[in-house]
Parts: C-alpha cells; sequence; structure tokens
C-alpha cells in the first residue's frame, strides 16, 4: 500500500496538481490586493469617499454606530457584512475569468494540434516489396 501511494504521490499529474495549488494561493494573494488596493478604493472615491470593505450592518449589538466591521466586532455586535462579500464577489469573478481565459488558451491549443494533419500510415511490407519487384522487372 505504501508503495502504491508513492507511485501515486510522484505521479506527473501529482506534481502538476500540487504546483498548480501553490500557485494558485499565490495568484489569490494577488487578487486580493488587486481586489481591496487598486480596484475599490476609485470605486470608493466615485461613490463619494465610500469604503466597501466597511459597509455591514449590525445585527445584534449595543454601542454603535460603529466606524468599522472590526470596531463592532470588537464591541461584540454581530455584523452582516455586505462589503466584504461584494469584494469576495469581485476577487471570485476575477479568478473566475483569468482560469477562463487559460481553459480557452488550452483548448485552443488542443484543436490546433487535432487540426494537423495525420502523416500517413506506412505501406505494408508487402506492398513495398511488390513496388521493388515491379521496379525491378521495369529494368
Amino acid at each position: 500500500m505504501l508503495k502504491e501511494f508513492k507511485e501515486f504521490a510522484v505521479k506527473g499529474n501529482m506534481i502538476d496538481m500540487a504546483v498548480g495549488i501553490i500557485i494558485g494561493a499565490a495568484f489569490s494573494a494577488i487578487v486580493s490586493s488587486l481586489v481591496d488596493d487598486i480596484i475599490m478604493p476609485p470605486i470608493g472615491v466615485i461613490l463619494g469617499g465610500f469604503d466597501f470593505s466597511n459597509l455591514f450592518v449590525v445585527l445584534k449589538g449595543e454601542g454603535g454606530p460603529f466606524a468599522s466591521v472590526a470596531a463592532a466586532k470588537e464591541a461584540g455586535a454581530v455584523t452582516w457584512n455586505v462589503g466584504l462579500f461584494i469584494n469576495a464577489v469581485i476577487k471570485f469573478l476575477i479568478v473566475a475569468f483569468a482560469l477562463f481565459i487559460v481553459v480557452k488558451g488550452i483548448n485552443r491549443l488542443k484543436r490546433a494540434e487535432e487540426a494537423k494533419p495525420a502523416e500517413p500510415a506506412a505501406p505494408p511490407k508487402q506492398e513495398v516489396l511488390l513496388e521493388e519487384i515491379r521496379d525491378l522487372l521495369k529494368k
């Protein structure tokens, strides 16, 4: 059983998958930064200085109004974090679009590979021998 697991773990597909997961995690950090630091601030400025990450509704708790989600949580309030959800949806859409582009490129390469004309099969040995005999008889 250990031998089978070792064979499975070192297969090319397993290594490729592990590399993909690691790159995906790094890509996730880049997308988070892109959404939180690049995309959402200009949208907030356009909307009059609104910060989506602090868009929340207090469901239960006293001592409000709270300036941020962190302040509400620190006070023990139960919050409905709509802005964080909006950020998560935007992150998801960016990752989904990036994966769509990758899969589309891979599919294009596969179609191009399939479209290449196959080389004709070599004639059987009998035909080759008969052609040689024919050519010798012509001489």
